[in-house]
């Protein structure tokens, strides 16, 4: 299956670089984590949030200053849990639209998004009433992205058969 780990995708349907070295998206893509083995996960892009955030659940703090935590990839499924674990980069108190905060832990994941891989500072959260598994923030997109708030996908849609399962189709 192609996805934007191996870079297969990266020429479909980018919208092109204001700079040679920007990309412009859209305000949701499908992007990979590499890094944690999720070669497909749809993202919503927003430029309102700092850090970027990711769905994870059953979070356990481990010693030496790491954390083991659940993905589940899919927006409207169960399936595919993959689990995590990593060394804690950070803890910060983030401000939700609805104004409420909370400390979340941070760690540094590697992001592909329109053949482009960058390192984002994500914090894990409880996403499962939100619509998009994973939000891309500003320190994410300040290497190399550029948002068309009006546009989706500028990336590429992901095959067919990861978009019914992402729907619960599978």
């Amino acid at each position: 299956m192609a996805s934007f780990i191996d870079g297969s995708c990266k020429d479909r349907g980018v919208a092109g670089d204001l700079h040679s070295n920007t990309l412009v998206v859209g305000w949701r893509e499908w992007a990979s984590l590499p890094s944690i083995d999720i070669p497909w996960i749809k993202v919503k892009i927003d430029t309102g949030a700092r850090s970027s955030a990711l769905h994870a659940f059953d979070l356990e703090e481990l010693p030496g200053d790491r954390v083991r935590f659940t993905v589940h990839p899919w927006q409207d499924a169960d399936g595919d849990p993959v689990v995590v674990e990593r060394p804690i980069h950070d803890r910060r108190a983030v401000r939700s639209s609805s104004g409420h905060s909370e400390e979340r832990i941070v760690v540094l994941l590697e992001l592909a998004l329109a053949g482009r891989t960058v390192t984002a500072e994500t914090t894990l959260s409880n996403r499962d009433q939100m619509g998009f598994r994973m939000l891309v923030g500003r320190e994410a997109l300040r290497q190399g992205f550029v948002v068309d708030p009006g546009r989706s996908f500028l990336a590429g849609r992901a095959p067919r058969e990861v978009r019914r399962r992402n729907r619960g189709r599978a």
